[in-house]
């Protein structure tokens, strides 16, 4: 069966006919869900169930953006809401250990809850370290302002992930933190030295280089490459993500619809595919600019594919044992109620 190296959105909380046939014809690897597409429990085990049944897989990954904070497709009132990654790296400043163990715990929750969806893959740990003069749009999405601290919060997350049977995506690859433009709206471009990066901007993404997925960062390096964004950047990928970081698992790009890359979505497509990304990401399940990312999307094959089933052989076959009641108990009784909702 030929699978096509793209992960791709739908526009609405059930399948239309047009994007069933469209989906059984380009048979993309994977389906990425937001708020637009969730209502009830059930409809959303009903839309993954549909998506899969498209493709003929029953282990088609699922993804989601479910951080926690401002990132949280998934909320009230069926499912809690989760704090922001900077939320655990301000616990206990004293207490790293307990900081990790809140960390790995929210992780696991947020597992749990997904599982039982149907959902495989979460959009987490956000590994970007903030540069004071940084954008925004990381933030408080961050664990922390130190390198060590993203680092040792980011693995813990991880772990909590993969314990419920949910990959993670490490992102985003080779390091947003500097960025002083939203990437959703524009191209960023850092101007920091190579030393610079390699001093504060990679080493989380360093420490997890035996993670499954990684998602690329739409962000101009001048130090790597002054052209091209990370995302359609064959230096970023050789010298950097491949190279010096010695990442070997799958990568997807960020969202093609983001408006920091440039070209028709064939383009961006193949740019991204061309650069070293094994897979391409588009969101917003537009079905005009889709047909441009599949015209431009080649079959998963070769490193690719070989990535690709080495990620999902990662997901655990049983869940780690789990009393999630004493769980959520233990994590309101650490943030006092303050997510409790």
């Amino acid at each position: 069966m030929s699978i096509a190296a793209a992960i791709l959105g739908c526009a609405g909380t059930e399948l239309g006919r047009e994007e069933r046939a469209f989906f059984r014809d380009v048979k993309p690897w994977g389906f990425i869900l937001f708020k637009r597409n969730v209502e009830t429990p059930d409809q959303v085990r009903g839309l993954i169930d549909a998506l899969r049944d498209c493709v003929g897989r029953a282990d088609a990954p699922v993804l989601i953006d479910q951080e926690g904070g401002r990132v949280q497709r998934l909320g009230p009132p069926n499912w809690r809401r989760y704090p922001p990654g900077r939320a655990y790296g301000d616990l206990a400043s004293n207490d790293m250990l307990m900081r990790r163990e809140i960390t790995r715990l929210g992780a696991r929750l947020l597992a749990h809850d997904l599982a039982a969806l149907g959902i495989n893959v979460d959009c987490v740990p956000v590994l970007d370290v903030p540069a004071p003069d940084g954008h925004e749009v990381i933030g408080d999405r961050a664990y922390g302002d130190t390198p060590e601290q993203v680092a040792l919060l980011g693995r813990a997350a991880a772990e909590g992930l993969i314990a419920g049977g949910v990959l993670p995506v490490i992102k985003h690859i080779p390091g947003h933190g500097r960025a002083r433009a939203d990437s959703h709206l524009a191209l960023p471009v850092v101007e920091a030295s190579y030393e610079e990066l390699a001093a504060r901007d990679f080493p989380p993404f360093r420490v997890l280089s035996d993670m499954p997925m990684a998602m690329t960062a739409h962000v101009v390096y001048e130090a790597i490459d002054r052209k091209r964004p990370a995302t359609t950047s064959k230096k970023a990928f050789k010298q950097v993500i491949r190279g010096d970081l010695g990442f070997e698992g799958l990568v997807m790009s960020d969202d093609l619809s983001m408006k920091a890359l440039d070209g028709d979505f064939i383009e961006r497509a193949r740019a991204s595919l061309a650069a070293g990304c094994d897979v391409v990401l588009h969101c917003n399940g537009d079905m005009a600019e889709m047909k441009g990312v599949a015209a431009g999307t080649k079959s998963l094959s070769g490193k690719a594919a070989r990535r690709a089933r080495a990620a999902l052989a990662r997901i655990a076959r049983a869940p780690e044992p789990f009393d999630a009641e004493e769980g959520r108990a233990r994590f309101d009784a650490a943030f006092e109620g303050r997510w409790a909702a």
